[in-house]
């Protein structure tokens, strides 16, 4: 009797979809941190920070919507691919917003002072690209996931 084995693309397609679903978790999860945080402490800096650049001080509150409301529909897996785009978005503001004179600067240990907000826009633009997959409420064959 010989064994059975598994065709190598069902095993590549059940790793792809972990990694999607390892990849929407850790962007969603470290990110809603930093909207919890604004839940609590509020949002008027940001207002102030728009209010500097011409821009009216309510549009600030869209920082609950990147913050917030898309990780949280990333971390399950619904209108994934958009809520990516919307993070990617939010953290192009922020950057240009707050960290701008920290672009071409490295920070104490030697590594890009804007790693974190570069990890959270490359793994954004990531999760745009590749969609929720299979282990989502939206489902692999999801319109927007």
């Amino acid at each position: 009797m010989q064994a059975q084995t598994t065709p190598a693309s069902s095993i590549r397609t059940s790793t792809d979809d972990a990694g999607k679903s390892v990849l929407r978790v850790a962007l969603a999860v470290t990110l809603l941190f930093h909207g919890v945080s604004k839940l609590i402490g509020g949002i008027g800096f940001v207002g102030d920070m728009l209010a500097q650049v011409g821009a009216p001080a309510v549009l600030g509150n869209l920082v609950y919507v990147g913050e917030v409301v898309a990780p949280l529909l990333i971390l399950v897996g619904v209108f994934t691919r958009p809520a990516a785009l919307i993070v990617a978005i939010n953290m192009i503001v922020a950057i240009l917003l707050v960290h701008t004179s920290q672009f071409f600067t490295l920070n104490e240990t030697g590594g890009w002072a804007l790693e974190l907000q570069g990890m959270f826009f490359f793994g954004a633009v990531t999760v745009a690209l590749l969609g929720a997959g299979r282990f989502s409420l939206g489902g692999a064959s999801g319109r927007f996931n």
